[in-house]
């Protein structure tokens, strides 16, 4: 032994110690405590990256989607100053119980805080707040705001001169949920729910029905594209499998091909290829198999949309494939039949369930990528070919309802950690392989 791992044992305590006499026991102990401290700093940047650019935005997404100050604070760009708006509308909510008709220190509360409204600019911003949940909310709330100087007593019968839909009991209720910056009603629009006059949860009317039929639709897709996907992918892994090396590897160059080219080209490039005068009804019309006035629509529906993701996600799917075959001994399906079985029994009962890591590898990456896929959808597929993520783009970009599109990403990230439980409890996460 050299003299760093040599011991002795100490005659007066009857320990073990190093050559310098330190116990044995701490010294293992410090070792042990210094490994754990360079394998931290090592992962420490990769933790911090993942901590900036991933927990905290969906920290951030989380806490939107319950969070929306408009109708209860203001806050001046450049100078940060906040200013709190309709405090004695919230002091008239908290006196008197939900389902309470407004009366004249109701609307008197409202007079006041339209004043300030006025006065800091923020009319549009509160409007906007309350007609995420009642449309036509916000021209209401700019008009009155502009009079509200000009109001006198009895400021119910003045307001409602100004427009009678401030009686409305619905405009109230939603005013009552706005007056806290905290709410659940942005997961109750996702789900395509409201709530009435009395507080209680109902869906919203059928042409308004829209969130929910978008996730069905979502969730369809995204399970047929994996399929398809599955289907197409592996008998080519099989193959790339089973060739010897040079020319299996000459053959993955087309299947990487498209991670060299960029997304969006190979959209478009589809788009050529579908549309009605395309390559593809060019091709079909000229041999004959269709006529020039049946030519078919591929183009901004959901067919469209499944044939080009099909094809852009396909290498998600063939490349856990090939990791998992590659290794497989072809001996094995072949003393299988020695011994008697069929091809399709070897397969079923040999091969087959050697690939399932793979399969399952592969099944969740191309799912997860489809469920939340958004340029090609929103190019080839049109309005009936479109997914959940467009729409919370459209909440992101153009109606601003970030509390809204934060509510529908969160309930996708939801499902997404569901199909991951359930992926651990019926397979095992541990027999993933993507490698």
């Amino acid at each position: 032994m050299t003299d760093a791992t040599s011991h002795e044992v100490d005659e007066v305590k009857g320990q073990l110690t190093t050559a310098d006499g330190k116990p044995l026991k701490r010294a293992l102990a410090q070792a042990q405590s210094r490994a754990k401290r360079r394998a931290f700093l090592l992962v420490a940047p990769l933790l911090a990256f993942i901590l900036v650019t991933f927990v905290v935005p969906i920290g951030q997404m989380l806490h939107r989607s319950v969070y929306n100050p408009g109708f209860t604070l203001h806050e001046e760009i450049g100078s940060g100053k906040q200013t709190p708006l309709m405090t004695n509308l919230k002091v008239w909510f908290d006196e008197n119980p939900a389902g309470t008709e407004p009366d004249e220190a109701a609307f008197a509360a409202l007079a006041a805080d339209l004043v300030v409204l006025r006065e800091v600019k923020a009319a549009g911003q509160a409007g906007t707040r309350i007609n995420y949940e009642r449309s036509g909310s916000r021209s209401m709330f700019t008009k009155a705001a502009r009079r509200a100087p000009k109001l006198e007593a009895p400021y119910k019968e003045a307001i409602l001169k100004l427009d009678e839909d401030w009686a409305d009991p619905t405009l109230w209720r939603v005013m009552r949920d706005a007056s806290s910056a905290y709410t659940a009603n942005f997961y109750l629009a996702a789900v395509d729910r409201t709530k009435d006059v009395d507080g209680s949860v109902v869906s919203v009317n059928e042409n308004r029905q829209v969130y929910v039929k978008l996730f069905t639709r979502t969730l369809m897709l995204s399970v047929l594209i994996t399929f398809l996907c599955f289907i197409l992918a592996y008998p080519i892994a099989h193959l790339l499998a089973t060739l010897p090396l040079s020319k299996s590897n000459l053959l993955m160059i087309l299947v990487l091909l498209p991670f060299w080219t960029s997304l969006l080209v190979r959209t478009t490039s589809w788009m050529v290829l579908l549309q009605s005068q395309g390559v593809v009804n060019d091709a079909l019309v000229s041999v004959g198999i269709l006529g020039d006035e049946n030519r078919l629509q591929m183009m901004y529906n959901q067919r469209g949309t499944i044939i080009a993701m099909t094809h852009i996600l396909m290498p998600f799917m063939v490349l856990p494939l090939y990791s998992v075959m590659r290794p497989i001994n072809p001996s094995y399906v072949r003393a299988a039949r020695s011994l008697g079985a069929t091809s399709w029994t070897a397969f079923r009962r040999i091969y087959f369930p050697q690939t399932v890591p793979g399969i399952g590898a592969g099944a969740l990456l191309v799912f997860i990528l489809a469920v939340g896929y958004y340029i090609t959808p929103a190019l080839v597929g049109g309005a009936d070919g479109q997914l959940i993520s467009n729409l919370i783009a459209f909440h992101m970009q153009k109606s601003l309802n970030w509390s809204l599109a934060a509510a529908l990403a969160a309930l996708l990230l939801g499902g997404i950690l569901i199909l991951y439980w359930l992926y651990d409890r019926l397979v095992g996460i541990d027999n993933l392989k993507l490698g």
